[in-house]
C-alpha cells in the first residue's frame, strides 16, 4: 500500500464522515438559530427552551436519516474490506 492509496482511503473516510454528520449538524444549527431568534424577540431567557427542542429534533432527524447513514457506512466498510482483500491477494 503506497501513499496514494492511504490518501484515497483518508479522503473517502472524510467524505463519509461529512455525509453522516453534516445533515445533523446543519439541522441542529438551524434549530438553534431559530430558537435564539425567538428568545431575542420575546426576551425569554429560559435554558430549557434551547436544550429540549434541539434534543427532540436531532433525535427525530437521527431516526429519519438512520437508513441513509447505515447504508453509507456499510458501503464504505465493504469497499474498505475489498481493498484490504485486494492488497492481500497481490
Amino acid at each position: 500500500m503506497n501513499a496514494t492509496d492511504v490518501m484515497e482511503v483518508v479522503r473517502e473516510s472524510i467524505i463519509v464522515t461529512l455525509k453522516i454528520g453534516g445533515p445533523i449538524m446543519i439541522i441542529s444549527m438551524v434549530v438553534g438559530l431559530v430558537i435564539s431568534l425567538f428568545q431575542a424577540l420575546t426576551q425569554i431567557q429560559e435554558m430549557t427552551l434551547t436544550f429540549v427542542p434541539k434534543v427532540v429534533i436531532v433525535f427525530g432527524v437521527l431516526l429519519l436519516l438512520m437508513p441513509f447513514m447505515l447504508a453509507t457506512l456499510v458501503t464504505f466498510t465493504q469497499e474498505l474490506a475489498d481493498r484490504i482483500i485486494g492488497m492481500g491477494a497481490s
